[in-house]
This record gives structure tokens, sequence and C-alpha cells, in this order.
């Protein structure tokens, strides 16, 4: 078994100095914390893999494709691979866990 604390991957994230900390990988798939700072803006570019965003906190608006949702916490957003996709108008803190299916590059 493998157990994470939120608190504290958001602490070993911001000591990084990233925005994104992948924090488990398996043979077919890694986890991460992606954060974002209300105002930021989202440099993501399309990923080989898919993924499944879990908002922990936070406020925004995501653009998969040509949909877009708004999103806080509880909010669950899967994306396919090669999908363009962005986080957008972030008017709280946004913190994400990210799964990508298989394992991220």
């Amino acid at each position: 078994m493998k157990a994470f604390r939120l608190d504290e991957l958001e602490a070993e994230r911001a000591a990084n100095e990233g925005a994104y900390l992948q924090f488990l990988r398996e043979r077919n798939m890694s986890v991460g914390l992606y954060a974002l700072d209300a105002g930021d803006t989202d440099p993501q570019t399309p990923h080989a893999q898919d993924e499944v965003y879990m908002v922990m906190s936070g406020r925004a608006a995501i653009t998969v494709g040509d949909g877009t949702t708004e999103v806080a916490r509880g909010s669950v957003v899967y994306v396919p691979a090669g999908v363009p996709h962005r986080f957008h108008h972030i008017s709280e803190d946004l913190r994400v866990l990210v799964v990508f299916s298989p394992p991220e590059s």
C-alpha cells in the first residue's frame, strides 16, 4: 500500500517551485498534483495519455476540445489522449489531482 496526504504533497510541490508534482508512478498509471493560482495561465499542451482531473480545491473553467465547463471542489473531468485542453478563468487557487494512463512520459 502507498498512502499520501494532500497537505504534504502540496508542501513538497511548493518546495520544488513547480506547478506539477508526480507522486506515484506504476506500470499502468501515474498520479500527480497540479496547482494553478488565481489568475494564472495554464501552459498545458495535449498529452499522449488519457487523463482524469479531480479538483481538490479552487474554482476555474476548463476547455477540452470544443467543450467548456466550470469546475470546483469535487469536479471530475476526463480528457482523452491528444485532445487540446486547458484551465482558464481561474478565480480561486486551483489544486487538482491528475491521473495519467498509461503513465506520463
